[in-house]
């Protein structure tokens, strides 16, 4: 199920909120009628949450069935509370490099993760996600959690992807890879859509040739 959405009048969708196939991890302080929205949608527990006192949940946490990875800001009571609803490990990113929505891309077969993350920060990354974990750029950008939406089913990217990052992306996720834009020509694809393999949440500035894009690339056509 897809949903046109906005949080507070702001279409950015993916800045505040992570997904993985079982919970969703949203910003605080949203109408009622937009949880439930989300809920939906995504076909997934809802879980209100702030990091650090921040409502950039997207931005700050990434995660797959296996795990989390989550910005050192967030405080203990935010960790427990991660660790309770996922049942899974949760990984700190002590890093210069610690916006973990932002930097890291990963979906159940492999991750990308911004290249100048150090390797001991890979390494914990690879085992808390247990998957493969590659460093590289989308469009020649290091924030690649923010350049692109991976799912089981497919993958989004951003539209000046290069043919060698456009590969290296199939050969990590182990799904086709397609390019488009959220929000009316916005290329940072993270920025406006969070998707599980059930469905997502699309920014609603979104146009109905974008959504069709969405819907091919994420394997929502029958």
């Amino acid at each position: 199920m897809f949903e046109l959405l906005d949080f507070n009048e702001n279409p950015n969708v993916g800045v505040y909120c992570r997904t993985n196939d079982a919970v969703v991890f949203l910003q605080k302080s949203l109408q009622k009628k937009v949880k439930k929205k989300v809920s939906s949608a995504l076909d997934v527990k809802l879980v209100e949450l702030s990091i650090a006192d921040s409502t950039i949940i997207g931005s700050l946490l990434a995660l797959n069935s296996k795990g989390a990875v989550v910005t050192n800001v967030a405080d203990k009571e935010t960790l427990t509370a991660i660790e309770q609803q996922l049942d899974l490990d949760v990984f700190v990113v002590e890093d210069v490099i610690n916006a973990a929505g932002n930097d890291i891309l990963v979906n159940d077969y492999g991750a990308l993760i911004h290249p100048d993350i150090k390797v001991s920060s890979l390494k914990k990354i690879e085992e808390t996600l247990g998957v493969p974990v590659h460093r590289g750029t989308i469009a020649s950008l290091k924030t690649v959690g923010m350049a692109a939406v991976v799912t089981n089913k497919g993958c989004l990217c951003h539209p000046k992807v290069t043919d060698d990052e456009k590969k290296q992306l199939e050969e990590i996720f182990d799904v086709e890879v397609m390019i488009g834009t959220v929000n009316h020509g916005h290329p940072m694809i993270g920025s406006g859509l969070v998707a599980n393999t059930k469905g997502a949440i699309i920014g609603n500035l979104t146009t109905g040739i974008e959504m069709g894009r969405i819907e091919e690339a994420l394997g929502f056509l029958e």
